[in-house]
């Protein structure tokens, strides 16, 4: 599966679970709170809702900015899959 795909099945998934779990949320979550997993599932979250997906480089910009606000929502997800 190429990495376009991978990002929008991720975003996908993400807007599945953010929109309740980010009103239950706290507004930032703690970098030290924070598994490598979950951080790394929302950075792709973040980065597949970035405003201009097909430029690989603004979202990768944009996740790095934003992914503490899609900790909520990777939580979510990974805790689903168990």
């Amino acid at each position: 599966m190429n990495t376009s795909r991978r990002i929008l099945l991720t975003g996908l998934a993400g807007l599945a679970v953010a929109p309740t779990a980010v009103a239950a949320a706290v507004p930032s979550a703690e970098p030290g709170d924070v598994t490598v997993a979950e951080e790394r599932f929302a950075r792709t979250i973040a980065a597949a809702h970035a405003p201009d997906v097909t430029c690989a480089r603004q979202a990768e910009r944009y996740a790095d900015a934003h992914w503490p606000e899609y900790v909520v929502a990777a939580r979510a997800v990974l805790d689903a899959r168990v």
